[in-house]
């Protein structure tokens, strides 16, 4: 793989225009293109088909968390909107994440379009220690309870995990080498962390064993987009 399809670039907008600004821009210098819920829940899904028409991936991120009906239809839409990736809450347990793995697999044969990549939410890397513990109530260590989620994961069929790369080895060491792991709270050592907690630099991310890296704000928000980018790229490659 090389360097820059590593990197999932995140559309934290809330136009079109600046979207797909972005996506025409940065198109060479990425591998994909993250939507979130912000420009989602601002444009509507229609953005989604306009950067596949482009020839571009898309990573849905809206994290499904309900019963598994609900995101099992869900996931058959997001299978039929032909994006490349896709996720849902690992804490909404094996039945549901099942759910999403079987419905995106068969609306995806149905249509004919090529399945997506379903993937398992497990500790927001906004949490610390303390706020999993006290405030979510969860106990165990931030390693052990994504260890234990990866796991559930796999077992209920999903393609891969999000995780802090701080949780990448340990994931590794649980799910093997077949098993992605994509790694928000990366940021370069000239980027600052803004609201992550849990984060390391790209090249540490990969080093730890990352599929993907969702970088946004340190290419997005730099004077010169394509060239953040080209920094990244070239702190991976060396």
């Amino acid at each position: 793989m090389q360097a820059k399809d590593r990197i999932v670039l995140a559309l934290d907008v809330d136009n079109p225009e600046k979207a797909l600004e972005l996506v025409s821009r940065l198109k060479d210098h990425v591998g994909a293109f993250k939507i979130g819920m912000q420009l989602y829940n601002s444009v509507g899904p229609d953005i989604l088909e306009k950067i596949n028409e482009g020839g571009s991936r898309v990573f849905l991120d809206l994290k499904f968390h309900d019963i598994p009906n609900t995101v099992g239809a869900v996931s058959r839409v997001a299978a039929r909107r032909g994006c490349w990736m896709f996720n849902v809450h690992a804490a909404g347990g094996a039945a549901m994440m099942t759910a999403a793995a079987q419905s995106s697999r068969e609306e995806a044969s149905k249509t004919g379009k090529n399945p997506p990549l379903v993937l398992g939410v497990t500790v927001l890397t906004s949490l610390s220690q303390d706020q999993l513990n006290a405030e979510i109530g969860i106990p165990g260590s931030v390693e052990e309870v994504v260890s234990r989620w990866a796991l559930l994961a796999k077992e209920s069929g999903l393609d891969g995990v999000v995780a802090s790369p701080r949780e990448v080895k340990a994931i590794r060491q649980t799910c093997g080498n077949d098993f992605l792991i994509v790694t928000p709270g990366v940021r370069p050592l000239w980027a600052g962390t803004q609201d992550q907690k849990r984060v390391t630099t790209p090249r540490e991310a990969v080093d730890s064993g990352a599929d993907y890296l969702v970088i946004g704000r340190p290419i997005t928000g730099a004077d010169d987009p394509i060239e953040a980018a080209q920094r990244i790229i070239k702190e991976l490659e060396e």
